[in-house]
């Protein structure tokens, strides 16, 4: 990897973005978990009638591992860059940190989250509208030419 000194003010946006998304579901999610019926979030369960749920225990569960957990875990991977031997059959991009490919993959499920959420609920409120820009965010940041360099491989890690 590259090593460089300063982190392009990019990275830290994206590094906040991620932490952003991540803390934040692991609070929803835990919110669902704890009450599956939605009340403690303002959400019926009524909102589920298009959806598969009778109640908020699967997308708390989802919402919690997949947009908390997961963005806290490719966060880290984008602060350490660590080598990561088993993200790599994910990342079609051989040059760069697998970490970075993972946020991109964030971005793009955080949009189809919401998107199907909207389809689900049959409405779109102002926090759709947010978290959808949220995802698009974390794209268009993650693939900024100076969060690119900051991520080249130096052909010793990752590659294979």
């Amino acid at each position: 990897m590259r090593q460089s000194n300063r982190r392009p003010a990019a990275v830290i946006l994206l590094y906040i973005l991620q932490a952003f998304l991540g803390v934040g579901a692991i609070a929803g999610g835990v919110m669902l978990l704890i009450d599956p019926s939605g009340e403690m979030m303002g959400m019926p369960t009524s909102v589920l009638e298009r959806s598969p749920f009778n109640n908020f225990i699967i997308p708390g569960i989802l919402l919690f591992l997949v947009f908390g957990v997961l963005p806290l875990v490719v966060l880290y991977g984008l602060v350490k860059k660590p080598d990561w031997g088993w993200a790599a059959p994910l990342n079609p991009f051989r040059a760069l940190h697998s970490a970075w490919a993972l946020s991109l993959y964030i971005g793009f499920g955080q949009i189809i989250w919401i998107m199907v959420e909207t389809y689900m609920m049959n409405a779109v409120s102002m926090v759709h509208v947010f978290y959808t820009s949220l995802g698009l965010l974390i794209q268009a940041v993650t693939l900024l030419p100076p969060v690119q360099r900051y991520f080249i491989l130096d052909g010793r890690q990752e590659r294979s």
